[in-house]
Protein backbone atom coordinates (compact mmCIF):
# COMPACT_ATOMS: atom_id res chain seq x y z
CA UNK A 1 0.00 0.00 0.00
CA UNK A 2 1.43 3.01 -0.65
CA UNK A 3 1.95 5.57 1.69
CA UNK A 4 2.57 9.51 2.40
CA UNK A 5 2.45 11.03 5.98
CA UNK A 6 3.54 14.67 6.08
CA UNK A 7 4.72 15.86 9.97
CA UNK A 8 6.21 18.89 11.38
CA UNK A 9 3.84 21.54 10.78
CA UNK A 10 2.88 23.90 13.43
CA UNK A 11 2.62 27.33 14.73
CA UNK A 12 5.29 29.47 14.41
CA UNK A 13 6.24 33.30 14.42
CA UNK A 14 7.26 35.24 11.21
CA UNK A 15 10.75 34.99 10.70
CA UNK A 16 10.90 31.11 12.25
CA UNK A 17 11.51 28.04 10.98
CA UNK A 18 10.09 24.74 10.40
CA UNK A 19 11.41 21.24 9.39
CA UNK A 20 8.87 19.20 7.53
CA UNK A 21 9.23 15.33 7.09
CA UNK A 22 7.38 13.11 4.02
CA UNK A 23 7.79 9.58 5.37
CA UNK A 24 7.48 6.84 2.49
CA UNK A 25 6.16 3.94 2.18
CA UNK A 26 4.64 1.13 -0.23
CA UNK A 27 7.08 2.12 -3.31
CA UNK A 28 10.31 2.01 -4.07
CA UNK A 29 11.09 5.26 -2.97
CA UNK A 30 14.57 6.21 -4.68
CA UNK A 31 13.23 5.98 -8.28
CA UNK A 32 10.79 8.59 -7.99
CA UNK A 33 11.29 12.66 -7.92
CA UNK A 34 9.88 14.08 -4.75
CA UNK A 35 7.61 17.21 -4.56
CA UNK A 36 6.37 19.41 -2.04
CA UNK A 37 3.02 21.53 -2.89
CA UNK A 38 0.65 23.21 -0.51
CA UNK A 39 -3.02 25.09 -0.05
CA UNK A 40 -3.52 28.09 1.36
CA UNK A 41 -7.12 28.83 2.84
CA UNK A 42 -9.22 29.41 0.51
CA UNK A 43 -6.97 28.52 -2.50
CA UNK A 44 -6.07 25.55 -4.67
CA UNK A 45 -2.84 23.88 -4.68
CA UNK A 46 0.67 25.41 -5.03
CA UNK A 47 3.83 23.96 -6.40
CA UNK A 48 6.64 24.71 -3.99
CA UNK A 49 9.31 22.40 -5.01
CA UNK A 50 10.92 19.19 -6.08
CA UNK A 51 14.00 17.30 -5.76
CA UNK A 52 15.28 14.31 -8.27
CA UNK A 53 15.38 10.91 -7.67
CA UNK A 54 18.73 10.88 -6.51
CA UNK A 55 18.89 14.42 -5.04
CA UNK A 56 21.07 15.70 -7.33
CA UNK A 57 18.52 18.48 -8.61
CA UNK A 58 16.30 20.71 -6.97
CA UNK A 59 13.57 23.32 -7.88
CA UNK A 60 12.02 25.92 -6.14
CA UNK A 61 8.98 28.65 -6.28
CA UNK A 62 10.48 31.96 -6.75
CA UNK A 63 8.45 33.11 -3.16
CA UNK A 64 10.55 30.38 -1.17
CA UNK A 65 14.15 30.74 -2.77
CA UNK A 66 16.70 31.08 -0.67
CA UNK A 67 14.48 30.54 2.22
CA UNK A 68 13.42 26.94 2.05
CA UNK A 69 15.37 23.91 1.11
CA UNK A 70 14.18 20.78 0.02
CA UNK A 71 16.28 17.11 0.75
CA UNK A 72 15.64 13.80 1.08
CA UNK A 73 17.15 10.87 2.34
CA UNK A 74 16.97 7.65 0.74
CA UNK A 75 17.49 5.46 3.24
CA UNK A 76 14.85 6.47 5.42
CA UNK A 77 12.39 7.12 2.50
CA UNK A 78 12.20 10.15 3.63
CA UNK A 79 12.10 13.94 2.19
CA UNK A 80 12.16 17.14 3.84
CA UNK A 81 11.21 20.35 3.44
CA UNK A 82 13.16 23.05 5.41
CA UNK A 83 11.43 26.36 5.63
CA UNK A 84 13.40 29.25 6.84
CA UNK A 85 11.90 32.98 7.49
CA UNK A 86 9.11 32.45 7.60
CA UNK A 87 6.37 34.64 6.53
CA UNK A 88 2.64 35.04 6.84
CA UNK A 89 1.82 33.73 3.46
CA UNK A 90 3.75 30.60 3.93
CA UNK A 91 0.30 30.14 6.15
CA UNK A 92 -1.38 26.67 4.63
CA UNK A 93 -1.31 22.44 4.44
CA UNK A 94 1.56 21.03 3.12
CA UNK A 95 1.52 18.00 1.61
CA UNK A 96 4.43 15.99 -0.58
CA UNK A 97 3.85 13.39 -2.93
CA UNK A 98 6.41 10.97 -5.33
CA UNK A 99 6.15 11.42 -8.95
CA UNK A 100 7.87 11.59 -12.60
CA UNK A 101 7.05 12.50 -16.21
CA UNK A 102 3.70 10.75 -16.14
CA UNK A 103 1.97 10.72 -12.74
CA UNK A 104 2.25 10.92 -8.95
CA UNK A 105 2.43 8.05 -7.16
CA UNK A 106 0.02 8.58 -4.46
CA UNK A 107 -3.28 10.39 -3.96
CA UNK A 108 -2.55 13.61 -2.06
CA UNK A 109 -2.73 12.28 1.89
CA UNK A 110 -3.54 14.39 4.88
CA UNK A 111 -1.01 17.30 5.06
CA UNK A 112 0.28 18.65 7.62
CA UNK A 113 -0.72 22.46 8.93
CA UNK A 114 1.64 25.14 8.57
CA UNK A 115 0.53 28.62 10.33
CA UNK A 116 2.86 31.60 10.41
CA UNK A 117 1.37 33.99 12.43
CA UNK A 118 2.23 37.14 15.33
Amino acid sequence: QVQLVESGGGLVQPGGSLRLSCAASGFTFSSYAMTWVRQAPGKGLEWVSDISSSGASTFYLDSVKGRFTISRDNAKNTAYLQMNSLKPEDTAVYYCNAGNSRANVASWGQGTQVTVSS
